[in-house]
């Protein structure tokens, strides 16, 4: 029989998240049950539950960086038994069928992957809840299995701040010796500033606001360049091999090509809108690509586990009780977090 979860979500986009119960499925051969005990803040999760995309189906429980314990699996479950310590991500089904589900980019699945919450179940047509809740119940191939030793309270936004960030490092061969620029400093560029360090690169942070230098330093940055320095940017002309762009909105991209040596490669991981144009001829010079990159697949999540694990890699979080969900995604518009919201989802007031 279905269980009844506790969760928080919202009714429309014009209202503020509250206390709800909602259904969760029986399990199926290959499920997993897992009590959540984290759960990460996504820009995603407020841009959904305020149908800021379309497509918000309510009532909307966000929540797509999940960490807990397995209280329950089906009878086909191998990899994973009752106790251990888990994560799931933004996925939590695909056809498991395609080619790039094969391939282990799940992501891209033919007929599309299941998401985590707003999605509809392949199976049954109910929509997905997320991790803003007590419980849920995934397929075991979506779960990820959390290194022992691993700090869980900063675990959760490694799912998809990490693996957005390390997925690109990884697709285009980052390591010693690589020139790396990172470009804004928040949740997603955090990440990708201490992940490119940890992977032996020489990482520039490219911020538009000075002050973020001594943060970008300590976070491992090896320099700091304000964008909106002329001579700074002049001076740094062909200088990176591989830019990440974690802009989150449009904006324009010929200066920072600028920036990209001979096949230097950027890619964007933030910005979802349009984008203005830019010139051609900044590609055609110096044979320079500009591409994207999605969060990875199950396989790739796994190894940012155990990368993250072996590097001793987090975020920086700061934790807070579900009953503060509102006042964090007011703050979060107003970029007043450093640099990832973390609910102890086994706290309350």
């Amino acid at each position: 029989m279905p269980t009844i979860a506790k969760g928080w979500g919202t009714d429309a986009a014009d209202q503020p998240l509250r206390e709800m119960e909602f259904e969760r499925r029986d399990l199926r051969p290959n499920d997993v049950a897992i009590k959540i005990t984290h759960s990460g803040i996504c820009h995603s999760d407020l841009h959904t539950c305020r149908n800021d995309w379309g497509g918000s189906r309510y009532p909307v429980v966000p929540g797509h960086e999940i960490v807990g314990t397995v209280t329950e699996v089906g009878p086909e479950v191998t990899k994973h038994k009752v106790g251990d310590t888990v994560a799931v991500g933004c996925m939590v089904d695909s056809c498991m069928e395609c080619d790039q589900c094969l391939e282990g980019w799940e992501v891209f699945c033919r007929k599309g992957c299941i998401q985590t919450y707003n999605s509809k179940d392949f199976h049954d047509g109910t929509v997905t809840k997320g991790g803003y809740s007590d419980h849920v119940v995934v397929r075991d191939h979506f779960v990820c299995k959390v290194p022992d030793g691993m700090d869980v309270t900063r675990v959760a936004p490694l799912l998809c701040a990490g693996i957005t960030t390390y997925s690109p490092l990884r697709q285009y061969n980052v390591g010693e010796g690589t020139k790396v620029a990172v470009i804004g400093l928040g949740g997603l560029g955090h990440m990708g500033v201490k992940l490119a360090a940890a992977m032996g690169a020489h990482v520039t942070m490219i911020t538009t606001t000075p002050e973020k230098a001594k943060d970008a330093r300590e976070l491992g940055a090896h320099d700091v360049i304000v964008s909106t320095d002329p001579e700074q940017m002049a001076a740094a002309a062909t200088r990176f091999d591989f830019i990440l762009n974690t802009i989150p909105v449009s904006h324009e991209i010929d200066g920072y090509l600028n920036l990209l040596g001979r096949s230097g490669r950027m890619v964007i991981v933030g910005a979802l809108t349009p984008m203005p144009g830019f010139t051609g001829f900044q590609l055609i010079w110096w044979n320079r690509a500009v591409g994207g990159s999605a969060i990875g697949g199950i396989p790739e999540t796994q190894e940012m586990l155990d990368f993250c694990a072996k590097h001793d890699i987090y975020p920086d979080c700061e934790h807070i009780r579900i009953e503060q969900v509102n006042d964090a995604y007011e703050r979060l518009l107003k970029n007043d977090v450093r640099y990832r919201f973390v609910i102890d989802m086994e706290q309350t007031a």
